[in-house]
């Protein structure tokens, strides 16, 4: 059987703890380990056609990278040397980290620059989340009422993580899992 591929930029760590918890909730029969994109070529990624990817919000509403304020080389610096891939029949959910206190003008932001490159690149989203239980002024994140994708805030509200994540995973797993067992 083939996997989910989970996928991450991060600054500080956080957004690798949140990729290695849906990791080790999914299993490792049903997902790759998690990688940070610092550390590969889109090449690597083409070839899931289930994907977990996951950001940290920097900037105002950036994709999070050097130029945003990273120290380290992440969303944008992978973006940069990709080109413009085809993910034409790939099935995509997205995670974001953001301090809703700290950043509560654009809580969360930088999700849904990711979100719209990858739709660019011709991929099926899944896995938005409601905004119900966060306090903010705004977020580019929301679509609709919704978030694009599940938003942690590690920061203010990690006592709500593990049950998020195990929501989230609820919504998404059979969507994922659906295209997993689909011949292509």
């Amino acid at each position: 059987m083939k996997t989910i591929g989970i996928f991450f930029g991060t600054e500080t760590g956080t957004t690798r703890l949140i990729a290695k918890k849906i990791h080790k909730k999914l299993g490792d029969e049903i997902a790759s380990k998690p990688v940070n994109v610092n550390r590969i070529e889109m090449a690597e990624m083409l070839q899931y056609d289930v994907l977990i990817l996951g950001t940290p919000s920097y900037g105002v509403g950036e994709i999070p990278g050097k130029s945003a304020g990273c120290l380290e080389p992440n969303w944008e610096e992978f973006l940069a040397k990709s080109g413009t891939p085809d993910f034409t029949g790939k099935r995509i959910a997205f995670f974001g980290l953001g301090a809703q206190e700290r950043y509560s003008d654009r809580f969360a932001s930088s999700l849904l620059r990711l979100h719209e490159v990858f739709k660019g690149f011709g991929a099926e989203i899944v896995g938005d989340w409601s905004t119900e239980g966060y306090t903010f002024a705004h977020s580019a994140a929301v679509q609709d009422g919704r978030f694009v994708g599940l938003v942690i805030d590690e920061r203010t509200q990690g006592m709500f993580t593990n049950e998020r994540l195990d929501a989230w995973l609820a919504q998404v797993k059979p969507l994922l899992l659906e295209k997993l067992t689909t011949p292509a």
